[in-house]
């Protein structure tokens, strides 16, 4: 091998191992998710179902082995109608896993004849964007361990799509090599911490968060639950995987004090800070692939309630 295409193919490499995801990526698929289009992606819908199969095209891109069965669309029952939750595999260099989850269902829309439709852009195509653009990152990667990418229906009306999914008899013996699930939910603003930085609910409940810490790349920080008088721990997705005993917390920016938009028509694409958006998502796969099965095992002690 000459000297010239040695260096040519180490360059090549070290592009490409350095690939990132796109501030463009990120606004184009969170646009769609929460375009007036999608009529607020309610549980139910034709536009729910439609988001469904975005996600699913998506996670086809991303070239992500399927779940179960021959679909990333994994079917449960809601009210007498066939709903879908989204699920995608990338299999690691080992069969522990680490699990990205977000809701993509919101509420709908109203008959109003000026803005009707609540968008769900902070909640939650912002977390679903996250779960897609992490999936984007490790395109072309191995990462250490296994991935598993779910983006959850009907948790607006009690979490139905993530409970269905988490008893999926099918699927028991991959939950059992799960190490930690990562449910990003509402990250689409700065938190009150600054840039480039989560909050994580039920940080009291287990030592992940000082694990991932450990190994934060470009400054990224995950801080304490700041609002843990509202047991957000407890009010979203993670919990049906905590009832498994799987370490299992939820991330997110949002300011649970003063945000205006939660569940407001405001919670459009104007609350997006993409740049920040796209920064999280970056830096939280950059520091993925520092994780190891034998530098990451984060464990729960003996505060949290699995009931």
């Amino acid at each position: 091998m000459t000297k010239i295409s040695f260096l040519f193919i180490l360059m090549f490499s070290t592009l490409f191992s350095a690939q990132e995801v796109s501030k463009e990526s990120v606004t184009k698929v969170l646009s769609a998710l929460a375009s007036d289009e999608m009529k607020g992606r309610e549980i139910g819908t034709p536009e729910n179902d439609s988001a469904a199969v975005f996600i699913a095209k998506t996670f086809e891109e991303n070239n992500l082995d399927y779940c179960t069965g021959n679909s990333y669309l994994v079917p449960f029952d809601y009210k007498g109608k066939t709903v879908y939750n989204v699920c995608g595999i990338r299999k690691g260099k080992s069969p522990e896993t680490l699990a990205f989850t977000a809701h993509f269902d919101h509420i709908g829309s109203t008959n109003k004849k000026s803005d009707h439709v609540f968008n769900g852009a902070d909640d939650n195509a912002s977390g679903v964007t996250t779960v897609i653009g992490l999936a984007d990152f490790f395109k072309n990667k191995e990462p250490h361990f296994s991935m598993m990418f779910i983006a959850f229906n009907g948790e607006e009306i009690g979490m139905k799509g993530s409970k269905a999914i988490s008893s999926l008899a099918n699927l028991q013996a991959q939950y059992q090599n799960i190490k930690a699930l990562f449910n990003f939910e509402m990250v689409a603003t700065v938190s009150k911490f600054g840039p480039n930085a989560l909050y994580m609910t039920g940080d009291e409940f287990s030592d992940l968060d000082e694990l991932f810490n450990g190994k934060a790349a470009n400054g990224l920080t995950i801080f304490p639950d700041p609002y843990r008088g509202q047991q957000l721990f407890y009010r979203s997705d993670n919990v049906s995987f905590v009832k498994k005993k799987i370490i299992a917390h939820s991330f997110s920016t949002v300011d649970m004090n003063t945000a205006k938009h939660y569940h407001q028509l405001s919670d459009d694409v104007s609350v997006v800070n993409f740049e920040n958006l796209t920064q999280i998502i970056n830096n939280v796969g950059k520091t993925i692939e520092k994780l190891t099965p034998e530098n990451f095992k984060p464990v729960y002690n003996n505060t949290v309630d699995f009931n």
